[in-house]
Parts: structure tokens; C-alpha cells; sequence
């Protein structure tokens, strides 16, 4: 028997120094000792995150626990600024894993997802819905006016009651169970959407055997097409995947019209092919409980839920905008189909053109209209000199620099990191960017942040910011080119990078208002094709030659080209997106029929497919749910800035320190039609943007 304890005792021992060494070895469980104290990305693997996710729940649920037992009266600093500063450990893991599990993914990481995401939701719930903390918070916004609260503590105080309000925490104790089981649905099944649509992205290829395949095409494309296929083991083919950098040119070039229907379809039924990775039925089951929370809520559907604390407040608001749009979008769309279906005649086409022809016979239009054709413009835009231009803006209008860090860890081996200066040389942050697709990463283009801007115990906390993109790759010795699209994608990201950048916020609360939080990156498009901007950085790749004058008035004569096709494919999912989360509860969702029904109500003709599809529309999974019309709210913001601009100089130092005090600087901490008065001395008007579409007579 003494021998048995001995040895247990032995083992308990062993195990509690095991226990110990996982925490010294764990990355998350000490200070980062790295330069500038960015994520130590080199020494993270996949089995510290549940460890680290644990312990700082646990962390956390003491530390929300120890403020709401308090017998203290409730005041803004033991309460608001005590929320604030829990939950260190839990953010920090977060920051890093959510980053990753977006753009270097793994099997290992989506196991970890579907097992952390519900007991991340519980977690929160559990905080949000416990009657203590909203009694707490109601005393303190009651007796607001006791405390001398700034003009950002007011602001957060009293969207973060009403938030609450919002989360359930009002409701009774069985509503609230029911609500934190809706929650936890809905989590499980947006990772489910997310995850399908990655699959089916790196499921779907095109091989093609035959050059004769890729008539018309562009060398660099071929090439590009053809080191993709060899790095899949299929030395001497063509590998053409529904990535856009890889479709969109097949699209625009291949003479093969049949190939360009299956690449298109390819594309077009991600997550609707009937198999394992079908979204369908996932997105109906969203889609019912948003609106079954909502009603239990209080409101008529989900997107009365979610616009109550954005600009637009209600669904008439959005419909009233996007009404203004398709007006002028869809009539442009007609008539630039009337005359590709000219060309296409006149060229012995037997058919009529279809949704897949758009690109191909847009493009032939914009040569025939404007002599210009895209890969014309291509080796002016080096993706390095593209970036190298966008730093230059930003230097111009705020005076900060960019220096290149080779010594830091990085989120993956592609990305690229800078040290972001003050002019003064103060340290202001650190940006990552990566740039090319793959399969670990998903779709689209974004900004995120691994660390965001705060004041902790007087000291000021600087931003850790990545870009992440997903641009044609160079192949062989011609480096990445992008496309003009590309190109404003890139000054796009780095708009809402700078928003982080110049952050001010004093706490971690940030309520930037979901329609009010494009404006920063929108606004950054317009410096694009400026000819004092293009002379920067559009040089050729292989001569250094600055595009030359007739091509930059080419490409602005061209500029309002192809807009009602643009506009249309957006403000059909735009449409989609609402009428999704206007319906009520109890409303029977078969998927397929519903999109049908929702864009024929708005006459969106055969020959242009939304934006997004409903089993891959991933902005309203998360993030964009009612949402999606915020580009375009936005845009009004941004078109009726940039006047001032016009105004007083593109690069008006004056001006861009206005924009960036008022904006950029206050984001999500004050209401944001007061910071925009504040900048630009009134109201935003919507005819900016109509007349830069080309949509006023």
C-alpha cells in the first residue's frame, strides 16, 4: 500500500511539473519578448491555444467575478474601466488565433475553432447575461451625471448599456437560457459556413491539358497557371482555381467560351453542390434563429435589431439608399450589355451573352470605347512599388514613415512587417501585410489587428495591425502585377489599417458604427489614379518608366466604364443580404428559391449574378449581417470627404490633419455624424457619389 501511494505521489509530481513546464513553454502565458512586443509567431503552435483559451477564461471569469461581487458602489472606474481592463490573457489569444484561423489556417486550427468558438460564446454570455453586471452597469448610467465623464466615457457608457439591452441582458432568466442557446447556434454554424466555403474553394480545379486552351490569354497568366500546376504535382499543365486573381483573367481573356461557363459555375455554386460542404440548409438554420433572437428580443426582425445602433437605424433607411442607387445602376447595366451583345454580334457570336461572358466581352468594350485594356496597365503596377505608393500617400498627408523589420516574427513566412513613425520619429505601430492566396487563407481582402490601440495605467499601448490580401502572384522573373482592382484593393486595406494606426481610444471599448467603418478605407481609393499619385508609383517593372500621360487620361476617361455592372452585382447582395434578415419569425427559408424570389423583386436581369451567392456570402455569416449596404453608406461619407480635398489639395496638410483628428483618431468613440460634421463642417450629401458614377444627368 505505501509502495502504491509512493509511486501515485510520483506521478503527481511528474504530472504537476509537466503541468508546469506546458506553462512556461506556452507563448500566451508570459510577457512576449519580442520586438515591440508583437505576437511571438515563431514560437505559437496549435496546442498552446486551448491551454491559453482555458486559462484565460478562467482568468477572466474570476477577475468579471471579483468586480461584480464587490459591495462597492458602482461607479465608472470600478465598474466600466475594471470591465475594460479583465480579460488580458483571453483578448491576447484571441487576437492571435482568430488572425491565424483567417489567413494561415490548419486542420489542426479549424478542430480547435469548432471546439473553442461555443465555449467562447458561453463564456460571453455568461458575463453579458449575469444580472449583476447589467445591474451594475445601469446604476453607473443612471447616475451619469454624477460622474465627470469625457466626451469617449459618456459614449461608451451609454452604448454599452444600451448594448446589453441589445445581448438580453433585461430579459428574464428562461429567456436569457433561451437566448444563450441561439447564440451558441449560431456560432457553431457560422463556423461550419466558413470552413464549407474554404473547402470548396481548394476543392474546385481547373486543369487544362491543351495550350490551345489558353488562346488569348496573357503570358503572365499562363505562367502563373502553369507553376500552379506544377507545385499540385501536374508538371506541364494549367491550374486555373476560383481564387480570383486566378479567375477573374481566364474570365476576361480565355477565347474558350465553354471553359469560362465551367470556371464561372465553379465559382457561382460554392457551397450549393448537394454534398458535404453544402451551406444550404446551414444558412436557413441561421437565418431562422437570428430572427427567432430577434423577436425574443423585442424586435420585428434581425436587421431592426442590429441597425438600431448604426446610421441607418431601421431597414427603410437602407432601402431608401439602395433604391437611390439601382435607379442609376441598373439602366447603366442595360445599356453597356445592349453594346457587348453589339460586339459579340458582329464577331459571328451564335448566343446570347450570359452571366460567365460578362468579363470577356466587358473587356473587349473597354478596348473598343477607351483603348484600354488592362494588361496594357499591369507592369505599371508592381505590387511592391503599388505599396511603396500607398506609404507615399500616407507620408504626404500625415507625415509618418515606413521602415521595413526583418528581425520580427511574422504571421506567416510571406508577410512583410513595418515599424509605422510619427514624422517626429515617435513610435506609432507596427503593420504586417501578406498578399498572395493560398489554401490556408480564406477568401477576399482584409484588415485586422493583433493588437489595438489603449491607455493601460497612464501608459499608452500601441496598435499591431495586418493587411491581408489575396493578389495574383509573380511567376518565374515578372514579379506580382496587379490589376487596377488590386491596386485599389491594396490603398482600400490600408485606409482601414491607418484607421488603426491613428487610433486615440483611451479603453478598449470601440463602437465604430458598422455603416461609419468603410469610410477610412473607401476614401483611400480616391488618391488611386490621381496622376500626381499614379507619377509615384506606376513605374513599368522592367524599364522604371512612369506611365505615360495618354494612358493615365485613358484610364480617368475610362473611370465611370463598367459601373452599372459594378454596382448592380453589389447592390444585388445588398438586397440579398436584407431580405434575408427582414423576414420574421416563423418564416419558412428554402434557400435556393428565396435568393430567386428576393432578386427578381428587384429585376436583377439573367446576364449578372450577385456579388455574393448565398451559400458562400460569408460578410453575413459574421461581421456584415444587415450590413452589407455599408460599403455603400459609406460611400456617400467618402465621396462628399474627398470634396474637400478637391477642395484644398489632394495632399493638404491641413485637411488630412482634420480628417485624421475627427476621424481616424475618434473612431468608435463618439457618435459618428458628430465627427464627420466635425471634419467636413456638414452633413454628407449623396450627390458626390451619384455624379462620380456617372448616375446624374
Amino acid at each position: 500500500m505505501k509502495k502504491l501511494l509512493f509511486l501515485t505521489s510520483i506521478i503527481l509530481i511528474a504530472m504537476n511539473a509537466c503541468s508546469e513546464k506546458g506553462k512556461e513553454t506556452n507563448p500566451f502565458f508570459s510577457d512576449y519578448n519580442t520586438p515591440f512586443e508583437v505576437p511571438p509567431f515563431d514560437k505559437v503552435t496549435a496546442e498552446h491555444f486551448v491551454p491559453a483559451f482555458e486559462k484565460g477564461m478562467a482568468d477572466h471569469k474570476a477577475e468579471v467575478e471579483a468586480i461584480l461581487s464587490s459591495s462597492e458602489e458602482p461607479t465608472f472606474e470600478n465598474t466600466i474601466v475594471a470591465m475594460d481592463l479583465s480579460g488580458e490573457l483571453l483578448n491576447k489569444v484571441s487576437s492571435v488565433f482568430f488572425g491565424l484561423s483567417s489567413a494561415n489556417t490548419s486542420a489542426e486550427l479549424q478542430e480547435i475553432q469548432m471546439k473553442i468558438s461555443p465555449e467562447l460564446s458561453a463564456h460571453s454570455d455568461a458575463i453579458s447575461l449575469d444580472p449583476r453586471f447589467f445591474e451594475k452597469v445601469k446604476a453607473v448610467y443612471d447616475n451619469r451625471d454624477n460622474f465627470d465623464l469625457t466626451t469617449e466615457e459618456a459614449y461608451i457608457l451609454e452604448n454599452l448599456y444600451k448594448g446589453l439591452v441589445r445581448q438580453g441582458a433585461d430579459l428574464p432568466e428562461d429567456k436569457k437560457n433561451e437566448l444563450k442557446a441561439f447564440n451558441q447556434e449560431l456560432t457553431v454554424l457560422g463556423v461550419k459556413i466558413n470552413q464549407n466555403v474554404l473547402k470548396e474553394i481548394n476543392s474546385f480545379q481547373m486543369v487544362i491539358e491543351d495550350e490551345e486552351n489558353l488562346a488569348g490569354l496573357p503570358e503572365s497568366v499562363k505562367n502563373g497557371a502553369a507553376e500552379a500546376a506544377a507545385a499540385a504535382g501536374m508538371e506541364g499543365k494549367w491550374l486555373f482555381t476560383t481564387q480570383k486573381p486566378s479567375m477573374l483573367p481566364f474570365l476576361t481573356y480565355a477565347h474558350n467560351r465553354e471553359l469560362r461557363m465551367k470556371l464561372y459555375d465553379g465559382y457561382l455554386m460554392r457551397g450549393d453542390n448537394n454534398n458535404e460542404n453544402d451551406n444550404k440548409e446551414l444558412l436557413a438554420s441561421m437565418m431562422e434563429i437570428r430572427a427567432k433572437r430577434a423577436e425574443l428580443l423585442g424586435y420585428p426582425t434581425h436587421a431592426h435589431l442590429v441597425l438600431e445602433s448604426r446610421m441607418a437605424k431601421e431597414p427603410q433607411n437602407v432601402y431608401d439608399l439602395l433604391d437611390q442607387l439601382w435607379a442609376g445602376a441598373l439602366p447603366a447595366a442595360k445599356r453597356d450589355l445592349l453594346e457587348m451583345q453589339a460586339i459579340a454580334d458582329r464577331e459571328g457570336a451564335d448566343f446570347k451573352i450570359e452571366s460567365s461572358d460578362w468579363w470577356y466581352y466587358a473587356e473587349k468594350l473597354r478596348k473598343e470605347k477607351y483603348d484600354l485594356d488592362d494588361n496594357e496597365l499591369r507592369p505599371y503596377f508592381e505590387l511592391e512599388n503599388v505599396m511603396n505608393g500607398a506609404f507615399a500617400v500616407a507620408t504626404n498627408l500625415y507625415g509618418i514613415t515606413f521602415t521595413e523589420l526583418t528581425d520580427v516574427p511574422k504571421p506567416h513566412s510571406e508577410a512583410v512587417a513595418f515599424e509605422v513613425k510619427e514624422e517626429n520619429g515617435e513610435h506609432l505601430g507596427v503593420l504586417y501585410l501578406d498578399f498572395h492566396p493560398r489554401e490556408s487563407k480564406r477568401q477576399g481582402a482584409w484588415c485586422g489587428r493583433y493588437r489595438s490601440h489603449k491607455v493601460k495605467d497612464g501608459e499608452e499601448i500601441t496598435p499591431v495591425v495586418t493587411m491581408v490580401m489575396n493578389f495574383t502572384r509573380g511567376s518565374g522573373d515578372v514579379p506580382s502585377l496587379l490589376s487596377l482592382d488590386e491596386v485599389e484593393t491594396l490603398f482600400h486595406e490600408f485606409g482601414h489599417a491607418l484607421d488603426g494606426l491613428f487610433a486615440e481610444n483611451s479603453y478598449g471599448y470601440s463602437y465604430v458604427a458598422r455603416d461609419f467603418v468603410e469610410l477610412p478605407s473607401q476614401i483611400m481609393e480616391h488618391w488611386v489614379t490621381l496622376p500626381e499619385v499614379l507619377d509615384i508609383y506606376a513605374k513599368h517593372y522592367e524599364t522604371g518608366e512612369v506611365i505615360p500621360d495618354e494612358l493615365v487620361t485613358r484610364i480617368r476617361n475610362s473611370s465611370l466604364f463598367n459601373q452599372g455592372f459594378i454596382k448592380t452585382e453589389f447592390l444585388a447582395a445588398c438586397y440579398l443580404d436584407m431580405a434575408y434578415h427582414t423576414v420574421a419569425a416563423g418564416t419558412d427559408i428554402t434557400v435556393s428559391e428565396f435568393e430567386e424570389e428576393a432578386l427578381d423583386r428587384i429585376g436583377l436581369i439573367d446576364e449578372i449574378e450577385p456579388r455574393y451567392r448565398s451559400t458562400y456570402f460569408t460578410h453575413i455569416v459574421g461581421g456584415y449581417d444587415a450590413g452589407y449596404y455599408s460599403y455603400d453608406w459609406s460611400a456617400v461619407l467618402d465621396h462628399d470627404a474627398f470634396e474637400a480635398f478637391k477642395e484644398n489639395g489632394i495632399f493638404d496638410r491641413n485637411t488630412a490633419d482634420k480628417f485624421r483628428t475627427n476621424i481616424l483618431a475618434k473612431n468608435g468613440t463618439m457618435d459618428p455624424m458628430e465627427m464627420y460634421v466635425a471634419f467636413r463642417g456638414q452633413e454628407p450629401s449623396i450627390e458626390p457619389l451619384l455624379r462620380n458614377l456617372g448616375f446624374l444627368d
